[in-house]
């Protein structure tokens, strides 16, 4: 178990992604993914209250179906539930009354009376920190959140964001949720993962696989059909793309797992970071994730993996 930056939330480093859920995954398989992830050792959900606005389903979507699994399985107190609030299209941005409105709802969705860990999904530069960060604080002290969490924030704002709240005396984000993975790492190994190390936050990165581009089912000359292959496929483009895949291979094959595995594994031995996210849109999908739990890369393929990826 792992704590999340300075709050009282321990979990498993490996954070279970709702955004496809309702999306590319229905109710049922949905339902079927979240059993295996807590019977196997799981217990970190992440979601928001946008997704999944650009499917049938619309915004909202995936919440409504955590919600159904929790009321269907009475696993709720299994899971360090997380969500997020601000890319709702009827609820943008992170004014007060905003949030107060968005955290009723999600709560609702959700069929819950709390959330673990609620994420500010984006910085909203036209809504002052005092604003924001006060409102954060009022749902802290309601019961209704039990810390909060930065996504999309650059190193400056979120140490702005910190000031503010150690100077108001708010409640303080505890981790920040931004992108990195092995072809994605420069904006989190610049000025934000330094801010996270100086403050004792936690780093819990999303698109860790890449849109499916690090599960190594995207090669030159095979693409596969899935809705992510564009997101994917771009970076073979690339120089270092197959030099990162050759290196996934050599260390999927020596321990006898799966690429998305390694990827996962080596995301987690970053300093820093606590629980990379990955989403599984079927329960097949899942097995490589969860391995990633356990797997420890030593010295020499980190440094491989390392050298390829730069």
């Amino acid at each position: 178990m792992t704590r999340i930056g300075t709050s009282d939330l321990d979990v498993k480093p490996l954070s279970l992604g709702g955004n496809v859920f309702g999306w590319t995954a229905d109710e049922a398989e949905s339902h079927r993914v979240l059993d295996a992830f807590v019977e196997g050792g799981g217990d970190f959900v992440d979601t928001a209250d946008v997704y999944s606005a650009w499917s049938a389903g619309g915004a909202g979507i995936s919440e409504t179906i955590i919600g159904s699994w929790f009321a269907k399985s009475g696993k709720r107190d299994q899971v360090v539930l997380a969500t997020k609030v601000g890319k709702k299209p009827d609820r943008e941005g992170l004014a007060a009354d905003t949030i107060r409105v968005a955290v009723d709802e999600s709560l609702q969705r959700l069929q819950t009376d709390r959330i673990d860990l609620y994420w500010a999904h984006a910085d909203d530069p036209d809504t002052a920190l005092e604003e924001t960060l006060g409102a954060f604080d009022e749902l802290v002290r309601a019961g209704k959140v039990r810390a909060i969490g930065a996504s999309n924030y650059t190193g400056p704002r979120l140490e702005a964001a910190l000031e503010t709240s150690r100077r108001e005396g708010f409640a303080s984000y505890v981790a920040l949720q931004n992108l990195y993975s092995l072809v994605e790492r420069a904006e989190y190994e610049g000025d934000a993962g330094k801010v996270v190390a100086d403050n004792g936050l936690a780093s819990i990165p999303y698109s860790a696989l890449a849109s499916g581009f690090l599960t190594g089912k995207y090669r030159p000359g095979r693409l596969a059909e899935s809705q992510r292959q564009a997101g994917a496929a771009k970076y073979l483009d690339e120089p270092r793309g197959e030099k990162v895949l050759a290196a996934l291979d050599a260390a999927a094959a020596a321990h006898g797992v799966e690429v998305a595995s390694v990827a996962l594994a080596w995301l987690r031995q970053q300093p820093t970071v606590l629980a990379p996210i990955a989403s599984a849109r079927t329960l097949e999908q899942l097995p490589a994730l969860m391995a990633a739990l356990d797997l420890v890369l030593d010295a020499e393929e980190l440094s491989a993996l390392d050298r390829a990826s730069r």
